[in-house]
């Protein structure tokens, strides 16, 4: 398999993707500020080679799914959706667990008519222990709901989100875990043990926020090496985590056909070890 691709469930995709987050309104509540650009990104994303798309019916509530569907439907045959339940929006647009038995076969019911699919290729059970991120706390009883949606063909394959090591390990004593989801980019880096766990089972780790938390003086020095390079600060955060290892599929979202075509670009960046180097250092 060449490194431009990775196994996500049974299916190959290449490695990057796309995040629909970012085409619901401010907060990831409420429509887009432009319905027609927003369906232009999903088009143009597919129509560039991305066959792996990130969603969830939380995003808006509704609004990502059902654009996803407007623009793409019917979907081209490679193309992986992935989606996430766990969370529910109230109408002040706050993020509220959502892990009951009810809540979660009710939300994977409503991904598969918003996205109009009969079956979801992947769900990430988005733990919600803490809204701010991974916090400890049993997944055993909503993953046993979703393994359950598995068996009767709801779902094909079953990830995780917003998780800790120790929730990746008691997930996999419930069901087989094709992903997982949390944040990581070049300065927060908590999961590099987990990534390379990971890896080592063929496993997929979705990273989100690649630009997220950096300090003025991290985000100076990483401007620094793409003036150097003649690219952008994303375009180097992104060419870092796809350099960090083979089994990161990135997600960067954007609401702008501009700004999509500069993160695929990413793709094309090689970065030296002396470049990785400096990068790496940022972190410190």
């Amino acid at each position: 398999m060449s490194n431009s691709t990775y196994i996500l469930g049974t299916r190959a995709v290449n490695r990057l993707g796309y995040g629909a987050m970012q085409l619901a309104g401010p907060g990831v509540f409420g429509p887009p500020k432009d319905r027609d650009a927003a369906l232009a990104v999903l088009r143009a994303a597919v129509a560039a080679g991305v066959n792996h798309i990130d969603t969830s019916d939380f995003y808006g509530p509704h609004v990502t799914n059902q654009l996803i569907r407007e623009a793409l439907h019917p979907y081209a045959d490679d193309l992986v959706i992935v989606t996430k339940v766990g969370a529910l929006r109230g109408t002040d647009a706050s993020w509220n667990p959502a892990f009951s038995r009810e809540q979660l076969v009710q939300a994977v019911h409503d991904n598969l008519r918003n996205l109009g699919l009969d079956v979801l290729e992947v769900v990430n059970f988005r733990a919600m222990f803490d809204v701010h991120g991974p916090a400890e706390g049993s997944i055993e009883a909503p993953l046993t709901v979703l393994a359950e949606l598995q068996a009767q063909g709801l779902i094909r394959h079953i990830g995780l989100s917003n998780v800790t090591a120790a929730q990746v390990a008691e997930g996999r004593r419930i069901c087989r875990i094709a992903c997982v989801q949390n944040l990581y980019n070049l300065v927060h880096r908590a999961d590099d043990a987990l990534i390379d766990d990971l890896a080592r089972d063929g496993t997929a780790y979705v990273p989100f926020f690649p630009l997220g938390g950096f300090s003025p003086l991290q985000s100076s020095a990483l401007s620094d090496v793409a003036a150097r390079l003649g690219a952008t600060p994303m375009q180097v955060a992104l060419a870092w985590l796809q350099h960090r290892s083979p089994n990161i599929l990135l997600i960067p979202g954007t609401s702008s056909v501009a700004h999509l075509r500069q993160n695929l670009a990413a793709a094309e960046l090689r970065l030296t070890d002396e470049v990785m180097a400096e990068l790496d250092a940022i972190a410190g």
